[in-house]
């Protein structure tokens, strides 16, 4: 009978322990994506946190992947320990150099963007002014004749509302003085 094996070696240990460093610093470059994300498009605390829980899921996923790929599926807290390590150097390392080199390249990417945009804003800015001084005229005129050609009720006798000398409500103070004297 041929029973399979059961343990690791301490030279298979080793080496699934190097590799686990390995891809630790394959996890540093998976989650710089996500920091250069978070340069390009600033995010809120809420976004963060959903990063940071996606980014969890895809290392839950990687490690079960790797216990089951290179580890006959037995899960040890030393791969663990093994991408930390891996990942803590790379992030302290080179993680530090990519995320300026990126900010530099972002900042250098806006900046060349702007020139770029600064022409087409100025004749925006320049289409603006004039549209809004057109409307502005426009509406301005519209208003003073509407105040020529206002249009009054048909004219009734009783009407109290047509009469022109009503339209300054002169009316009105002699009005409440009736009523509270009705009281």
């Amino acid at each position: 009978m041929n029973v399979p094996e059961t343990f690791f070696t301490i030279n298979e240990e080793v080496i699934l322990f190097g590799l686990s460093c390995l891809f630790g610093i394959a996890i540093g470059i998976c989650y710089d994506v996500f920091r250069t994300a978070r340069i390009i498009f600033p995010h809120n605390t809420a976004l963060v946190v959903i990063e940071d829980v996606i980014f969890l899921c895809g290392y839950t996923v990687f490690l079960s992947s790797f216990s089951s790929a290179m580890a006959r599926g037995e899960m040890r807290f030393y791969y663990v320990v093994g991408n930390l390590i891996g990942f803590l150097i790379y992030f302290f390392t080179l993680g530090i150099v990519v995320v300026g080199v990126m900010r530099k390249i972002y900042s250098v990417m806006v900046k060349i963007f702007k020139v770029i945009i600064k022409p087409f804003r100025r004749i925006y800015i320049f289409l603006c002014r004039k549209m809004h001084r057109k409307t502005v005229k426009k509406s301005v005129n519209s208003v003073i004749t509407d105040k020529k050609h206002s249009h009054l009720l048909p004219n009734k006798v009783n009407l109290l509302y047509n009469k022109r000398e009503n339209k300054k409500r002169k009316n009105v103070k002699n009005v409440a003085e009736k009523t509270k004297a009705k009281e």
